[in-house]
């Protein structure tokens, strides 16, 4: 039994993930997380601030090292472009939207620029901000370096929609269709 809690705090020590626990995204019904984190300008984004103005979208995406700008077949950039083409229409109906990667600023301004995103990018460069989700995050090294795409809708204060695996190219449709269900 001293061998299994010694192997199993080892393991604990060299778990890059932060405090996020995967099998333990928040559920529907839970607080909504307050926390604050940069965005792609450096400036402090208030998630309560952005809860305050309506229903919001969080969702994380993920660009590791090995992203490319411009890679028209990753994952993450097919669902940012799906959420930018479909966000005139979800904004109109009172949705923020607010994108999260463990980039830095700098990175996140690149990437808001090229793909002309609408919506604000949080630069989560310490994982402080999918922690509070309990987003998963994997890597190598000392920091993590990407994390499980992963969406959250949040009214009144309250997780109210998760997608733990969000469609891709059908992200609006999808977040489209969780905000008919939420009215």
């Amino acid at each position: 039994m001293i061998r299994v809690l010694l192997c199993l705090s080892v393991l604990c020590l060299f778990d890059n993930r932060g405090d996020a626990d995967p099998s333990a995204p928040l559920t529907i019904g839970a607080p909504a997380p307050v926390v604050t984190a940069p965005d792609q300008d450096g400036r402090p984004i208030h998630l309560t601030d952005v809860y305050a103005k309506g229903t919001t979208l969080v969702f994380f995406f993920s660009t590791g090292p090995d992203f490319v700008i411009g890679d028209e077949n990753s994952a993450s950039l097919v669902e940012v472009k799906s959420l930018r083409d479909a966000y005139d229409r979800l904004h109109a109906e009172g949705l923020q939207i607010v994108g999260v990667s463990l980039n830095d600023a700098s990175f996140q301004k690149k990437f808001k620029q090229d793909s002309q995103l609408p919506y604000p990018l949080i630069a989560d460069i310490k994982g402080k901000v999918a922690a509070a989700f309990g987003v998963w995050m994997y890597g190598g090294g000392d920091t993590p370096h990407r994390y499980g795409r992963v969406s959250f809708i949040i009214k009144d204060g309250k997780i109210a929609w998760t997608s733990l695996k969000p469609q891709t190219s059908r992200s609006a449709e999808e977040v489209q269709k969780a905000l008919d269900g939420l009215r």
